[in-house]
C-alpha cells in the first residue's frame, strides 16, 4: 500500500513528463489496436469469402480422394451419411457433390470442361453459388425432383469462360460427353438456364447440374464424390474435422487449411509480414516509455539514495520503479482504449466501399470492414504491458544500486 502510494504521489509530481509519455503509450496503443482490427478483419472477410465460394468450412471425401481423384472413389450410400452431419448443431450448412471432368459441345464448337453436380437447396446454405449467377436464373424447385419422365432435359448453369468458348447462351442446349463411373460412356443433352461468375472466376469453366442430374450422368446411383460442411464459427473448422475423422475413420475428413493450403499459406505470409509495422510502432512506445522513466530515476536520484538511507531494499525500488511505470501504462491504455473503441465499432459495423472492388471468385468483395473481438483489444494491451514491465527493469536496478553517499551529494 505504501508503495503504491509513493507510485502515485511520484506521477503527480512530474505530471508533465507522465501526461506525455501517457499520450504516447496511448496513442500507441491506439494505433496498433486499430491495425490490429483492420488486418484481423480484412483477412477475416476475405476467408469467409474464399471458403464460400466453393471449398466450405471442411470437406469429406473417399480415402485417397484428394491425391488421385477418381470416379469410382465415392461416399456411399451418401443420404445416410448426410443425415448424420446435418444433426450437430454446430453446423450450419451440409453441401453434398459430384466432380468429374468432360467434354462439352455447342453447335459447332467443344471445349474440356469441370462438371461440379450440386443439390440445388442444400448447396446455398454452404456457398454463395446463387449470388455468382450473373444472368438468368438459379436452378427451379422443379429440378430438385429431377430426373422425372416428364422432364427428360435437366437445366444447367455454365461458367462465362464456357458461353464464350462454345458461343451458345440462356435456353441454349449443351451437351456432355465422359466417363461413368461403370466404364460406359456418359453422354447426355442439358439446357442452359444461367450464366455463373465472370471470365476472371475460378468457376469459368465449370459446368453446373442439379445432383440428381450428375449421378444419373456418370451412373453414381446414391453416391457422391464431396460433402463440403459450414460451420457456425470458421475457427474451429480444424476440431471439428478432426472429431469427424476419429467418428469417420473410413472417410478423409479435411479443414479448408488443408484442402486450400496454398491460399491459406500465402494468406499467413502476408499476415506476418504486417506484424512487422505492429513491431515499430510497439517498439517506439518503448523508447518513449524508457526515455521517461529512465529521465524520472535520473532526477530523484537523491530521494532514492535517502530511502536507502533509511533501509529501504533494493528489491522495493526495483518495485516502485516497475509499479509507477504500470500505473502510468494502465492509466494511457484507458485512454486510449475510450478513444479507439467507437472507430473499430464503426469500421465494425460500416466500414468503407473499396473504389474498385475485389473479385472472389465471381462474387465482389467491395467493402472493408475490421474487427472486433476480446482479441483485437487484449493482444496489443498485453504487449504494452510486457514491455512497459521489461522496459522499467533497468532504471528500477538503477535506482537499486544506488549508494546513499553518493546520492546525497546529487542535486
Amino acid at each position: 500500500m505504501l508503495e503504491l502510494q509513493l507510485a502515485w504521489r511520484n506521477l503527480l509530481r512530474q505530471r508533465r513528463r507522465s501526461i506525455l509519455t501517457g499520450l504516447s503509450i496511448a496513442g500507441g496503443y491506439f494505433l496498433i489496436t486499430f491495425a490490429v482490427s483492420l488486418i484481423e478483419g480484412s483477412y477475416g472477410n476475405m476467408i469467409e469469402l474464399f471458403t464460400r465460394d466453393r471449398v466450405g468450412h471442411v470437406q469429406i471425401h473417399a480415402l485417397d480422394y484428394r491425391e488421385r481423384p477418381r470416379t469410382q472413389r465415392v461416399l456411399q450410400p451418401a443420404s445416410e451419411l448426410l443425415e448424420t452431419l446435418q444433426v450437430p448443431p454446430d453446423v450450419v450448412g451440409v453441401a453434398p457433390r459430384i466432380l468429374t471432368a468432360a467434354l462439352a459441345y455447342g453447335d459447332e464448337k467443344s471445349s474440356p470442361v469441370q462438371i461440379v453436380g450440386i443439390d440445388p437447396a442444400l448447396e446455398p446454405t454452404v456457398t454463395h453459388i446463387q449470388d455468382k449467377v450473373t444472368e438468368g436464373a438459379y436452378f427451379p424447385k422443379t429440378s430438385l425432383e429431377f430426373p422425372s419422365e416428364n422432364q427428360e432435359v435437366a437445366p444447367a448453369l455454365i461458367g462465362v469462360g464456357i458461353a464464350r468458348a462454345l458461343d451458345i447462351g440462356l435456353g441454349d442446349p449443351l451437351i456432355l460427353i465422359g466417363q461413368g463411373a461403370d466404364g460406359s460412356i456418359a453422354n447426355d443433352q442439358y439446357v442452359v438456364i444461367g450464366l455463373v461468375g465472370n471470365e476472371q472466376s475460378a468457376d469459368r469453366m465449370t459446368v453446373y447440374l442439379p445432383i440428381l442430374a450428375a449421378q444419373r450422368f456418370l451412373s453414381l446411383g446414391d453416391a457422391v464424390h464431396e460433402i463440403a460442411l459450414r460451420l457456425e464459427n470458421i475457427s474451429g473448422a480444424r476440431s471439428k474435422a478432426a472429431m469427424l475423422q476419429s467418428t469417420l475413420p473410413e472417410f478423409d475428413v479435411a479443414p479448408w487449411q488443408e484442402i486450400e493450403a496454398t491460399f491459406f499459406q500465402t494468406m499467413q505470409a502476408d499476415r506476418e509480414g504486417n506484424q512487422f509495422g505492429l513491431f515499430m510502432i510497439i517498439f517506439l512506445v518503448f523508447i518513449g516509455v524508457l526515455n521517461t522513466v529512465l529521465m524520472s530515476v535520473l532526477e530523484r536520484t537523491r530521494e532514492f539514495g535517502v530511502l536507502r538511507a533509511m533501509g529501504c531494499r533494493p528489491t522495493r525500488l526495483v518495485r516502485l520503479v516497475a509499479l509507477e511505470t504500470m500505473m502510468l501504462s494502465a492509466s494511457a491504455i484507458l485512454m486510449g482504449l475510450i478513444s479507439v473503441l467507437p472507430l473499430i465499432y464503426w469500421f465494425t459495423q460500416v466500414g468503407f466501399e473499396l473504389p474498385e472492388p475485389i473479385d472472389m471468385g465471381g462474387v465482389a468483395f467491395s467493402h472493408y470492414r475490421g474487427m472486433l473481438s476480446s482479441y483485437v483489444f487484449l493482444m496489443p494491451m498485453c504487449l504494452i504491458f510486457i514491455s512497459a514491465l521489461v522496459v522499467s527493469l533497468p532504471p528500477g536496478l538503477r535506482a537499486a544500486s544506488v549508494k546513499p553517499v553518493e546520492a546525497m551529494r546529487h542535486y
